[in-house]
């Protein structure tokens, strides 16, 4: 037998992970776990309780033997209750609805089903950092399109990004980390740019019950084929439950089906009847809870910082004096401010990401530690 030396087990690894960063979210809470008197405008998470009934079904669902595995595309009573949504919202033959391990579960079945290594996802400048990274995992490459300084989409720019490669758009708004939406018409010329260019469009809707300005507007109404990716964690405050639902094309959402159960096998099977019970509660006192406090902290911040986004999501985007994020950032966690740098979602470093879903008391400490800063 032939003995090796043993190997550096950094040889191991992929190198499709070079292309993977560490969270800086997850930076920034690595830094509050050491903090004792912290004010934190840093979560992307609703900061009320779950809904009672919706706690109540899921111990109900462990109670009563609902620990096992669930059919990949979920289990019937919830898919059926979403696939009538669905259907009354859009009135597509073809679109069909599958339960997902949160949203994040979407995005990489989707991205994984639909992209070939060498394919180019178009992705927007600011927008979640994850999408890159799920890109990339898939073996495709980003293509980014600026959104500055409005941070609105420019179709025009948006087409002339588009080669023989393309393969996707992926889109969300309201958005992370800006809280920006776009104008109908624009929503519906990216949706029939996408069709006319056969290239799916792939809609995060994770932020559409927060809409404090106009009215959500999904481009799957202007595009029947568009794959949207939706789900409970911000609108029930069900983040560490990883529930979501993907619908689309059923051709797609079969094929994603397919590859879930080799990957997630299914979302949790009791949550997904709590899911079912948050179908039925009304979450509109706190969207409008969230409009009060977004109007509260722009009545604060106005005339101090240049401020970008928030019409819906929980997120305003402030562009401090001078434009240097992580200056302003690290500035910030000496003074016991944790907000989050604009890099982390962009290729520039010019904008923070603050937070409003926190109690009000907390909110009003925030805005005094920012003025503080200038």
């Amino acid at each position: 037998m032939t003995h090796h030396a043993p190997k550096d087990p950094g040889d191991w690894i992929a190198s499709r992970m070079n292309h993977i960063d560490a969270s800086g979210i997850r930076r920034i809470f690595d830094l509050a776990a050491g903090m004792d008197k912290k004010v934190d405008l840093s979560i992307g998470q609703p900061h009320f309780a779950t809904p009672p009934s919706v706690r109540r079904a899921l111990a109900d669902a462990v109670e009563n033997g609902h620990n096992g595995y669930s059919p990949s595309p979920g289990i019937p009573p919830l898919r059926e209750a979403l696939q009538q949504q669905v259907d009354t919202r859009h009135q597509h033959d073809d679109r069909r609805v599958m339960v997902t391990s949160g949203t994040s579960g979407g995005l990489v079945l989707a991205l994984c089903t639909l992209v070939n290594p060498g394919d180019e996802v178009i992705l927007f400048d600011p927008g979640f950092m994850m999408y890159r990274h799920l890109v990339a995992l898939a073996g495709g490459t980003s293509v980014t399109v600026d959104t500055y300084p409005e941070f609105r989409v420019d179709v025009d720019r948006v087409e002339k990004a588009i080669t023989d490669r393309t393969k996707a758009i992926v889109y969300n708004s309201p958005g992370n980390p800006t809280g920006a939406m776009d104008d109908p018409e624009t929503i519906d010329d990216l949706a029939r740019l996408a069709a006319d260019h056969g290239i799916v469009l792939i809609s995060d809707e994770i932020y559409s019950r927060f809409c404090y300005d106009r009215p959500f507007h999904s481009p799957a109404s202007a595009n029947p084929q568009t794959l949207v990716i939706d789900g409970f964690s911000k609108s029930h405050s069900m983040t560490g439950w990883r529930l979501g639902f993907s619908h689309g094309p059923a051709e797609i959402i079969d094929q994603m089906t397919k590859l879930q159960q080799f990957t997630f096998v299914c979302a949790p099977h009791p949550v997904q009847w709590a899911g079912l019970a948050a179908l039925e509660v009304d979450i509109s006192d706190h969207v409008q809870d969230y409009h009060r406090k977004r109007d509260r902290l722009v009545q604060r911040l106005s005339g101090h910082f240049g401020i970008g986004g928030g019409a819906g999501a929980f997120y305003l985007f402030l562009e401090p004096p001078g434009g240097n994020g992580n200056e302003f950032v690290n500035r910030a966690i000496q003074q016991g401010l944790l907000i989050v740098p604009g890099s982390v979602f962009s290729q520039r470093d010019s904008h923070v990401r603050v937070s409003f879903a926190v109690d009000d008391e907390t909110l009003d400490a925030g805005a005094d530690l920012l003025i503080g800063l200038l």
